[in-house]
C-alpha cells in the first residue's frame, strides 16, 4: 500500500515537471507556468532580481509602449499600482518591494485575468528591466 502510494506521488510529480500546474485551497487559485510565473486568483504574479525604482520605471515605460490610455499611478515607498487600459481591457499592474534587489510584479488583465496577455506584459516589464 505505502508502495503504491509513492508511486503515485512520483508519477504525479514527473508528469507535472516542465509543465503549467494549477492548485485550488481555500478559493485561491494558484499555478505555475514554466517555474518562472505563479498564478493567483487572476494576477500573474514574476519575482525580479532589481530593486524596486529600476522595476518601477519599467513598468512605467511598458505601459507607455503598448500604448495605455487613462493611466492612474499611486506609488509609496515599498509598493506602487498602475492601472490602465490597453486594447480596451482594464489592466492592472501591483509592484511591491521584497528586499534590496527582489521586487515582484503583479499582472491582471480583465475582470478574471487574461493569462496570455498578462504574460506579454511582464515579458515587456522584464526586457525594460536595466541593470545597474
Amino acid at each position: 500500500m505505502i508502495k503504491k502510494s509513492i508511486s503515485i506521488l512520483l508519477f504525479t510529480v514527473f508528469i507535472l515537471c516542465g509543465c503549467d500546474a494549477a492548485l485550488v485551497m481555500n478559493g485561491t487559485t494558484m499555478g505555475v507556468s514554466s517555474g518562472q510565473f505563479i498564478y493567483q486568483d487572476g494576477y500573474l504574479v514574476a519575482n525580479y532580481k532589481a530593486e524596486i525604482n529600476s522595476v518601477w520605471t519599467a513598468c512605467e515605460k511598458a505601459v507607455k509602449d503598448l500604448k495605455a490610455v487613462d493611466v492612474q499611478k499611486d506609488r509609496k515607498i515599498a509598493v506602487g499600482s498602475i492601472k490602465a487600459t490597453i486594447q480596451d481591457e482594464k489592466v492592472t499592474i501591483l509592484v511591491e518591494y521584497v528586499a534590496i534587489d527582489l521586487t515582484t510584479v503583479s499582472v491582471i488583465v480583465g475582470i478574471a485575468g487574461n493569462n496570455m496577455a498578462s504574460r506579454m506584459i511582464q515579458d515587456k516589464i522584464a526586457s525594460n528591466i536595466v541593470k545597474p
